[in-house]
């Protein structure tokens, strides 16, 4: 087969001439999202533009893949046609970003940019057969309505009023184009006119794509075979290290020692894959994302590793590939020495092993970065001042999970804005600045929950319910490692031991009250923080169950954790119940705000106080804790729907061949009423309401439903 023709193009040249790119049937609908791909892309587009603009010569661009397009055999006078073989994701949201960049600068009345943008999504009307469609890229699956009706919208786009308003190509471009109105800013500002130029660069020209051109009649299934199919990936460290090794190479470097010296990435270490949220990415490319964002102070998305090192590395570190891998080498080491201590059950930790290991527990890998960049060679922080900051930066996560609030993105961003802010403050002043910067936050997505508000919540929490076994375990791995402080002895083996309820879940055989308000006091008792313990064997459930006599003599027998002891030394001329677990609870609570203190007259206020009800809860954080999983059914609970939604990756709806981002959204499309409350509507196949769930994760028990909605006399 003669061989294909590729090149590395840019949306100019690709959408310059007059011509249809054709999505064909068969593709799979648009998928890409905003956490994993829109903010990403719009992040990397606006780097490239301010590079541009603070350094005009300087010849940034950035890579997006590859793109599959084969010729279709048209007639003589027709617009050029080309199936997309691969790439329709990437070159669907180029399109889309690139209309909606248009669409907001022609609102700001820069119509020569604007249309500069236009040429490249739309074809001239002089070109084109009269009546033909006038976009660039023609879906033939179920996108075309949604992709049609806002490209072609007037402007402004009155987004809610469009039919399809809650599929994902219409979000992606309400995305965009708040995005470019954000960063454009006021048309009456000095810096708008250069922002708005370099963006009309970056989008026509500052992009970059392989092409891969077929003629009608080569074999396009084979070439989207071998792209996504045969063999395995290249992963982002096997990316970097093609780049490394070839740019040392061109430096006049020694390879091969520099390999065997400084490459620290071939052992089986690196090797693990390592879960970060829902998805699993190899160790090397994790590290190597998260030192890059410590290096840069920027958002990173998986996906954008190896373009960014690649940018960081021509553009931004001013050091020779000789002299900057062995920075990496000598930051991945102590990596490497941190993750596997905190793996090590037995090993006294410090305080950033330590705190590596409950942010595995906590299935987090947030602090990472900020981690990584304390310890940065030049830093020159002592063990005091870096203690100090890692104690205050768990504190915030820890806390907040105790609150159940998100883990996710804004705190990454808190993150990375702490460390651009303070990359070069003298190493003497970071810790108060670091610590005054978490102090300042104050809204529900990052705030640093205060002690009245978490004692208040851990109070009344079925703590048992509402967090995850293992990060349940590390808090009471927590305050037992505080009790064995005050007795000089050392730290619990982290062994995953136990977590026993002491009044049992099962209680009405031994432990029974007379009355209902006693049973309702017992039964609210059961999985609050004071009836919990770890023991160092797991109880035979004859005995768990057993009276308190009984079930005193085991605990006796099996304790070496003084959690236990405490609890069993209270006991000795009384039995367990709602007063002593009452008291217990406190006790707990003032340990762990011991533990992950907050600076002197902090609160935690914050300015959206409404989001921290139950409204705060989104289906991706009941995904998240494990009380739904991604594929999940859920069944109209009234009216005449028969249909069914699913749980998408995304913490998304899918119904009907749409996506909605809420439960509300997926429910007003299923009864075709302009409101209604999604989260009382879905159910799953034990009958519970997501508003049941819902409870079950934040321990505030939901309002009586109305009857008439669940359609009940």
């Amino acid at each position: 087969m003669t061989p294909v023709k590729t090149d590395v193009v840019t949306p100019m040249q690709i959408f310059n001439l007059p011509q249809h790119f054709v999505v064909p049937l068969f593709q799979r609908p648009y998928v890409w999202e905003e956490e994993e791909q829109w903010y990403p892309l719009w992040a990397d587009v606006r780097r490239i533009a301010e590079l541009r603009i603070a350094e005009p010569h300087r010849d940034a661009h950035h890579f997006l893949g590859a793109v599959v397009l084969q010729a279709q055999e048209g007639a003589v006078h027709v617009v050029q046609a080309r199936n997309v073989i691969d790439g329709q994701q990437r070159l669907t949201t180029l399109q889309i970003l690139m209309d909606a960049a248009s669409a907001t600068l022609d609102e700001s009345g820069q119509d020569r940019l604007a249309s500069q943008l236009e040429r490249y999504t739309h074809n001239s009307e002089l070109d084109i057969p009269p009546g033909d469609e006038r976009l660039k890229i023609r879906h033939s699956n179920r996108d075309q309505g949604a992709y049609d009706e806002v490209m072609s919208a007037d402007i402004p786009v009155a987004y809610d009023a469009l039919q399809h308003h809650g599929t994902r190509i219409v979000r992606a471009h309400r995305f965009f184009s708040g995005a470019s109105r954000e960063w454009l800013g006021s048309p009456e500002e000095d810096l708008f006119k250069s922002r708005a130029t370099a963006l009309v660069w970056v989008l026509t020209q500052g992009l970059q794509l392989v092409a891969i051109d077929l003629t009608a009649q080569e074999n396009s299934q084979e070439i989207f075979e071998t792209l996504n199919a045969r063999g395995t990936p290249l992963t982002a460290a096997d990316l970097i290290r093609n780049f490394v090794f070839q740019r040392l190479d061109s430096e006049g470097g020694d390879t091969a020692k520099a390999y065997e010296k400084d490459w620290p990435f071939e052992s089986t270490f690196w090797e693990e894959q390592v879960g970060v949220g829902k998805q699993y990415i190899g160790r090397s490319s994790l590290f190597l994302n998260q030192w890059l964002v410590s290096r840069t102070g920027d958002e990173i998305s998986p996906s954008s590793t190896f373009t960014r090192f690649k940018h960081y590395v021509e553009h931004e570190s001013n050091l020779p590939m000789a002299d900057l891998l062995p920075l990496i080498k000598e930051e991945a080491d102590s990596y490497e020495q941190w993750v596997k201590a905190a793996k090590d059950s037995a090993r006294q930790l410090g305080v950033v092993e330590m705190a590596v290991y409950r942010m595995t527990a906590a299935q987090s890998q947030v602090l990472m970065p900020l981690l990584i960049w304390l310890h940065q060679p030049g830093r020159n922080l002592d063990a005091g001042e870096i203690g100090q900051i890692v104690t205050a930066a768990e504190s915030w996560l820890i806390r907040r999970v105790l609150m159940r609030q998100a883990l996710g993105g804004e705190m990454g961003r808190t993150i990375e804005s702490m460390i651009k802010a303070y990359d070069h403050v003298p190493a003497p002043e970071v810790a108060d600045r670091v610590v005054a910067h978490l102090s300042r936050l104050n809204v529900t997505s990052t705030y640093w929950p205060g002690d009245h508000e978490l004692r208040r919540n851990l109070e009344e929490t079925s703590a048992y319910n509402a967090y995850l076994r293992a990060r349940l375990r590390i808090v009471l791995e927590a305050v037992e490692d505080s009790y064995r402080r005050k007795m000089k002895e050392s730290q619990l083996e982290r062994k995953g031991y136990p977590i026993e309820h002491i009044l049992p879940q099962s209680w009405e055989a031994h432990w029974a009250v007379a009355g209902d308000e006693a049973v309702e006091l017992r039964r609210s008792r059961v999985h609050r923080l004071g009836n919990l313990t770890l023991l160092t064997a797991k109880l035979n459930s004859t005995v768990s169950n057993s009276n308190w006599s009984k079930k005193r003599k085991a605990l006796l027998k099996h304790n070496t954790i003084k959690l236990t002891g405490l609890l069993v030394e209270r006991t000795e001329d009384r039995d367990w119940d709602e007063t002593l677990i009452d008291a217990r609870t406190t006790e707990l609570i003032e340990a762990i705000l011991k533990i992950w203190p907050v600076p002197a007259g902090h609160t935690g206020e914050v300015v959206d106080p409404k989001s921290k009800s139950n409204d705060w809860v989104k289906v991706k954080d009941l995904v998240e804790s494990g009380l739904i999983s991604i594929g999940a059914v859920l069944r109209p609970g009234y009216g005449e729907y028969k249909g069914l939604a699913t749980v998408a990756r995304d913490g998304g709806l899918e119904l009907d061949g749409e996506s909605f981002k809420t439960p509300s959204g997926a429910a007003k499309h299923a009864t075709g009423r302009p409101t209604v409350d999604g989260w009382r509507y879905w159910r799953l196949d034990d009958g519970r309401s997501l508003k049941d769930v819902r409870a079950s994760f934040t321990g505030v028990q939901p309002e009586m439903i109305d009857l008439d909605e669940r359609g009940e006399a």
